[in-house]
């Protein structure tokens, strides 16, 4: 029984900076926001092509915009904002990743658009076989459950509880804070559109939100700079390192080995370690990890492909992966660098409401830098101009959510469903497609704790997909380039790299989780010593991930070889090597110089990012 609400608005005025005019900002977006969802929803057809890939009829613009806005929500705003104020620009490799959508552009593209698939799990039966369809189904709901829809019901959590503290419900004894309140808030909101209008709503809803997220994180940058005295400063205070992309095997000053060792001095600093033991993003792991995952993200996953796959023709499939790519050279600027801002006026005392993000201490930022970008909204904007960096963080956790919603029902329904049911009738499809999502994000809500626990949102998100990625890279990669590789292979790749990414997590989570002892100082003391699960849980998860994609690698080129060869006929048209002359020609005529281009200005600045950030 419900024996207090604390009022919303009331909660607002308390201790909130947002006043009247935020909130009538934040108002106009979602009424713009529902007025295109109503819109979308009296379009839409009770049929599976409308619901989960909106009749294969969306422009390049709104397919370009739908993919950055998915991929820019929770994890990029919160997250990469809390990453920039504790590791500078390490993370910045993740995100020149524009490229891997130039590759989805070029190379996948046209093997999709060919094809018509609902899925990619779809796609990979054509290729190899149905038990590779239904493996790689339950690997990508795992993945969306424990990464995405979790890692963005919590950041919802993290703005409301930032920026709305006073915000609480008690339930008889129990009392629920802003940060559940929150999180439930942008749940609902995400989930009411996404399940009445599917793919239609979130990719024109996407189209709106782009704009809003941009102004409204450059506004933030700008004003930080303002604040802090310029760019000139923010290096100075921040110092070079945290403007290196490309970080040391061991940290400076720390003597490295290959035996599994931790060695610290009496003041608690590390003397000793292990190369592999090191999470501080050193150069190795970034220069192959990286890569792996964001080419799996950009060109395999379900949660991004679904938009290409919602174009009309190969050429607009294209453009809209092309735009996209533009789009996405912008968070390194308006996410990392908005986090080192705020690092930097913490550390200068120009702030005293940033304070709590910096320790004097140790000269390092603390846990409260996670939240670095709701804490840059609440003490640096003013009135009017808040409001409208709020609407962004919100259309950007909204975006994320209602893209892997969209993602997770097309999965079970086509991938799963439909194979169950042949028979079930087009409004059975979609209403299970509800029913699903309205499920998993259930179990996601159960598995926020580990998400909590963690010591970064972004660096646990990249860890999770550090190791349920590698196998699935791995087949689409390896079976577009390389028509020899056989459904067997596949599977056993699949399989066995699924295993060893979800043995890693099996022992990472108890850890995270605290459920072991506790040293002084309140840290979870972990797996003892020099034991096997101890040294497991203690390498870095990025060499981990590449042990994963060698694993996957090799059991798929072993067992394929030991094999039959595959019926090239059958897969005709579904790799390089058995792509017709016809359907080359066809790719060919599908773009011309403003494609290559575009393309050739999202690898020139990529380059110029690299060259500049490096200390």
């Amino acid at each position: 029984m419900i024996s207090t609400i604390t009022p919303f608005f009331a909660a607002a005025g308390a201790k909130s900076t947002l006043v009247g005019i935020d909130w009538l900002m934040i108002a106009i977006y979602f009424g713009i926001l529902l007025g295109v969802a109503w819109w979308v929803v009296k379009k839409n057809k009770d049929n599976a092509a409308d619901y989960f890939l909106a009749g294969r009829n969306l422009g390049w613009y709104v397919i370009g915009a739908s993919i950055f806005a998915s991929n820019i929500g929770s994890e990029h705003i919160v997250g990469l904002a809390g990453s920039g104020a504790k590791d500078g620009v390490a993370l910045a490799h993740y995100e020149f990743h524009a490229w891997c959508l130039l590759v989805l552009a070029w190379v996948f593209v046209p093997f999709y658009a060919r094809s018509l698939v609902f899925t990619m799990p779809e796609f990979l039966e054509r290729r190899f076989s149905t038990s590779s369809r239904y493996v790689l189904s339950i690997v990508s709901l795992v993945t969306f459950i424990v990464s995405k829809i979790a890692v963005g019901i919590f950041a919802g959590g993290v703005v409301f509880g930032t920026l709305l503290p006073e915000l609480k419900i008690q339930l008889g004894s129990v009392v629920i804070d802003s940060f559940w309140i929150g999180s439930v808030l942008v749940l609902a909101l995400t989930g009411l559109y996404t399940v009445l209008g599917g793919m239609r709503a979130v990719a024109y809803n996407d189209a709106v939100q782009v704009t809003i997220l941009i102004l409204g994180s450059a506004l933030l940058t700008i004003y930080g700079l303002i604040t802090l005295g310029g760019w000139g400063e923010l290096k100075r205070i921040c110092g070079s390192e945290m403007f290196n992309l490309w970080k040391p095997m061991v940290p400076p000053g720390v003597e490295a080995t290959w035996a599994p060792v931790l060695e610290k001095n009496a003041s608690g600093q590390m003397i000793k370690q292990a190369w592999y033991f090191n999470n501080n993003f050193p150069w190795l792991g970034m220069a192959i990890c990286a890569p792996v995952i964001g080419l799996w993200y950009w060109c395999t996953d379900q949660y991004i492909v679904q938009r290409a796959l919602a174009a009309p023709n190969e050429r607009v499939a294209r453009r809209g992966s092309i735009f996209a790519a533009v789009l996405k050279l912008f968070p390194v600027y308006l996410f990392i660098i908005p986090g080192l801002i705020c690092f930097a006026l913490a550390k200068s005392g120009k702030i005293p409401g940033l304070a709590q993000v910096y320790d004097p201490v140790t000269g390092q930022a603390t846990g409260a830098a996670q939240a670095a970008f709701p804490l840059m909204v609440e003490h640096l904007l003013p009135p009017g101009l808040r409001g409208i960096v709020v609407a962004g963080l919100l259309s950007a956790l909204m975006g994320s959510l209602a893209g892997v919603f969209n993602a997770c029902s097309t999965l079970f329904t086509v991938d799963i469903y439909e194979k169950l049911r042949p028979k079930a009738s087009q409004h059975e499809i979609v209403r299970m497609g509800r029913i699903a999502t309205a499920v998993m994000v259930l179990i996601a809500m159960a598995w926020i704790p580990v998400v909590k626990g963690a010591t970064g949102l972004y660096n646990y998100l990249q860890a999770v997909q550090g190791y349920l990625a590698p196998p699935i890279f791995v087949v689409f990669f390896f079976g577009v380039f390389w028509k020899r590789l056989n459904a067997q292979g596949c599977l056993w790749a699949m399989v066995i790299g699924f295993l060893v990414g979800l043995f890693r997590m099996l022992v990472d989570t108890p850890v995270t989780l605290g459920l072991f002892g506790h040293s002084a100082d309140g840290t979870a003391n972990g797996y003892d010593e020099g034991t096997f699960l101890w040294i497991i849980n203690n390498i870095n998860f990025q060499y981990f991930s590449i042990l994963i994609t060698v694993i996957s690698a090799v059991v798929m080129i072993g067992v394929s070889y030991m094999t039959q060869e595959p019926d090239y006929a059958k897969i005709k048209n579904l790799s390089f090597g058995t792509t017709t002359d016809e359907h080359r020609a066809e790719s060919a005529a599908s773009w011309d110089w403003r494609e290559v281009a575009a393309s050739a200005f999202v690898l020139a600045v990529i380059i110029a990012g690299y060259l500049y950030f490096r200390g």
